[in-house]
C-alpha cells in the first residue's frame, strides 16, 4: 500500500474523513475537478447535490482508473460545492455513500476539503470534486 491514512489524536473526531495520509510512490495523478456529466459532454444533472456528489466520484474514479490508480491510492480530494451551508452536509454525504459502493472509496474518506462557492462553470453544476494519488 502506497498510502497510510489516520487521524492523530488532538485532531477533531469523527469526521467523515482523516485527516492526514502519509503516501510513498514516484507517479504523481492529479485528477481535474470532475462534475456530473457523461462522456459526451452532455449533463447528466442528477436530481440535487447527493445525485451530483455521486456522479462526480463516479467520475473521479473514471479519472483515477484510466493512470492506473484507485480510491485507495488517493492522498487528497476537493469538493467545491455551490452555496454550501452545513446543514447539507447530509445530502452532500448520502451521495459519497453511494459513490463509495459503486467504487471503493472507502470511509472514511482520504483528507478532503469542502470548498463553498457562489458558482461553477454551468449554472446546473452544483459540485466539482479534484483528486490527488500517488502511485508507487
Amino acid at each position: 500500500m502506497t498510502v497510510q491514512y489516520f487521524t492523530p489524536e488532538g485532531l477533531l473526531q469523527p469526521v467523515p474523513y482523516h485527516h492526514v495520509s502519509v503516501a510513498t510512490g514516484t507517479r504523481h495523478v492529479h485528477v481535474a475537478g470532475q462534475v456530473a456529466w457523461r462522456p459526451d459532454g452532455a449533463p447528466t444533472v442528477p436530481e440535487g447535490l447527493s445525485g451530483q456528489v455521486a456522479q462526480a466520484l463516479r467520475n473521479t474514479a473514471t479519472g483515477l482508473a484510466g493512470a492506473g490508480a484507485t480510491f485507495a491510492d488517493v492522498v487528497r480530494l476537493t469538493f467545491y460545492v455551490v452555496d454550501w451551508r452545513p446543514e447539507m452536509i447530509g445530502e452532500f454525504m448520502a451521495g459519497v455513500e453511494v459513490a463509495a459502493a459503486d467504487t471503493g472509496l472507502t470511509l472514511p474518506m482520504p483528507p478532503a476539503s469542502l470548498i463553498g462557492v457562489d458558482v461553477l462553470f454551468d449554472d446546473d453544476t452544483l459540485v466539482e470534486v479534484e483528486a490527488t494519488a500517488i502511485l508507487p
